[in-house]
């Protein structure tokens, strides 16, 4: 059977040749597209449809193929001005058997319409432009091909100045299509972060956009992976400061540029790489060099070591100038402990400096985002400095820093993760805070002597143990129930023409944790998910062949990434970072 299956398909190979060598080539197909209105602005979008009509008797191979060698139909549309497709949204498929393949293929035959949105950018002048619309393709019969080929056809297309005195067209063929097309009033488009960032970048200046970016560093802040770094910034600069306004300020400043050069540099790395943003926690040898470090500092909050300039340094500066290289060392190590927060405006800025590839830029660009996500930082490394000239700082004060010392442990505990078998990895951090709780309770006696901070430390110890007993209890809560990804599954749900839900995480993930816990549990959000396939793709070891392949086939930047695709296995919506429940019911419903 293998055999006969190697001669079929040599002689399709050379029959397709003999066909293309004499001039065989007959116009079996022909193509028309229109538009739903007369006329768009800039920065809008229209229904797109392309009528395709085949020859009796001949078919085209359809966007899929079942065999590798066979040439998939597309669809392009070649414009000067930026004017592109999306939403593309090709018929049904037809499976047929042939002679020179073991199974049958998918191919489109009669006639049908390929549908989508066409979109003019944010930049393109007034006037009349003719846009040239090509359909790919490859005509076979029952016993022979053609060679792959290419029909054009001009679409005219008028840009005007304003939304006054557009008018829809077509109505008779729009109105019996399916496509996807968000109404806008008065026609005019909402950007969304990506066409925000390039037109505020290409159109309004480098300084207006840097002043964006620099606000949209800040606005970071409120995202749950740099939650931890709050405590961490007052544990470290409590403990390792001296109260003097400037000399807390030049660590901050330290502290900022540690964070600034990490971010830009990571953002530049995965931009131009295409790599998933925050990559470098997926390497193993990473993770543990992390995890070193926050066991290093912790050490200096139990007294350990202190970070100090060399003397012969301290010396010629003429005094003490303990912590700047620690101020800058924690920045540095700050900065990845951030990277992994991705938000639809951090996607899109990595997005826009790929398609610059310009190194220098990237690096400007995700620093000063980087120095936005620093700036609450440089207060806060001021502020938490001053707890020591608090009045009656005593012993207590190194009570504090002990359990900012078991925070940091924590984290290094946290980065682990990844690495510890499933089976176990769910104990790890209950029984330490378990430990931590004992600690605080009989063996740390910085406490002593006042009373008050007793206390706290009695209350603080307590409510650790509670929620570890907690998170140690197996819960029962319902959740989605998730398929692992695999191709096979996947492409089963798309032949039945079943609607799709994609979770793409990692275990190093907060918001995916976030989502997991807080989103995908809730009852309304499960009744709806029951009518979708739902599979779950893990990007934790992103750096593997198979998930490289998978990352690129789906395009995904940064995790949670969550795609909901309809029935004909059209992208309908793309979630970035931690959305509600109640946002991704509505979501789902549509």
């Amino acid at each position: 059977m293998r055999l006969m299956k190697y001669f079929t398909l040599i002689f399709f190979l050379l029959t397709t040749f003999s066909s293309a060598q004499f001039g065989q080539d007959v116009n079996v197909v022909t193509v028309k597209s229109f538009l739903s209105l007369d006329k768009l602005t800039a920065n809008s979008e229209a229904k797109f449809a392309l009528k395709v009509k085949i020859e009796d008797k001949w078919h085209i191979n359809s966007i899929k193929p079942n065999e590798d060698f066979l040439i998939p139909t597309e669809v392009k549309l070649i414009s000067d001005e930026g004017i592109f497709l999306s939403n593309i949204s090709f018929p049904q498929a037809k499976e047929l058997k042939f002679g020179f393949s073991d199974k049958p293929l998918s191919v489109y035959e009669g006639e049908f319409y390929v549908t989508g949105l066409l979109k003019v950018p944010g930049n393109v002048k007034p006037g009349d432009f003719k846009t040239i619309v090509e359909f790919s393709y490859q005509p076979c019969n029952d016993v022979t091909c053609l060679a792959p080929s290419s029909i054009f056809d001009t679409l005219q297309i008028k840009i005007a100045e304003n939304n006054s005195g557009i008018n829809e067209i077509n109505q008779d063929i729009f109105n019996n299509l399916d496509v996807s097309y968000t109404k806008i009033e008065n026609f005019e488009k909402k950007s969304d972060d990506g066409d925000f960032l390039s037109d505020t970048l290409e159109g309004s200046g480098l300084f207006i956009g840097l002043i964006v970016i620099f606000l949209a560093g800040l606005a970071l802040n409120l995202t749950p992976c740099v939650y931890p770094l709050i405590p961490i910034t007052i544990g470290f600069f409590g403990a390792q400061t001296e109260g003097k306004t400037s000399r807390l300020a030049l660590m901050g400043v330290l502290y900022v540029l540690g964070l600034a050069l990490t971010y830009s540099a990571i953002g530049v790395i995965t931009s131009l790489s295409g790599a998933v943003f925050g990559a470098l926690l997926q390497n193993t040898f990473v993770i543990i060099i992390i995890a070193m470090i926050f066991v290093v500092l912790s050490l200096s909050m139990f007294g350990v070591y202190e970070f100090k300039m060399p003397d012969s340094l301290v010396a010629k500066a003429g005094g003490a100038k303990s912590g700047y290289y620690g101020a800058f060392f924690m920045g540095l190590t700050m900065g990845i402990v951030a990277a992994p927060c991705v938000g639809p405006f951090v996607i899109s800025l990595v997005t826009f400096v790929a398609a610059k590839a310009d190194p220098f830029l990237g690096f400007l660009l995700f620093f000063v985002l980087a120095l936005g996500l620093g700036l609450p930082y440089f207060v806060l490394a001021i502020f938490s400095g001053k707890i020591k000239s608090l009045p009656k700082a005593g012993a207590w004060m190194e009570a504090v820093k002990h359990i900012f010392g078991l925070i940091m442990l924590a984290m290094a505990l946290y980065f682990l993760l990844p690495l510890i078998p499933n089976e176990i990895s769910g104990y790890v951090l209950p029984i330490f805070m378990i430990l931590s709780a004992i600690y605080l309770l009989f063996f740390d006696k910085s406490s002593v002597g006042n009373k008050g901070f007793k206390i706290f430390q009695i209350v603080l110890s307590v409510l650790l143990i509670v929620i570890a007993v907690y998170s140690l209890i197996p819960s029962e809560k319902e959740s989605i129930k998730w398929e692992k990804y695999s191709e096979e599954a996947y492409n089963t749900a798309i032949s039945k023409n079943q609607p799709v839900i994609l979770d793409f995480y990692a275990d190093w993930c907060i918001p995916c944790k976030e989502l997991d816990a807080m989103t995908f549990t809730d009852p309304g959000v499960i009744r709806a998910a029951a009518e979708y396939a739902t599979f779950k793709a893990d990007l934790t070891k992103s750096l593997s062949p198979e998930v490289e392949l998978l990352r690129d086939k789906f395009k995904i930047i940064g995790v949670p990434t969550v795609i909901i695709l309809d029935a004909s296995g059209k992208e309908i919506s793309r979630i970035t970072g931690f959305l509600p429940a109640d946002e991704f019911l509505k979501l789902i419903k549509r």
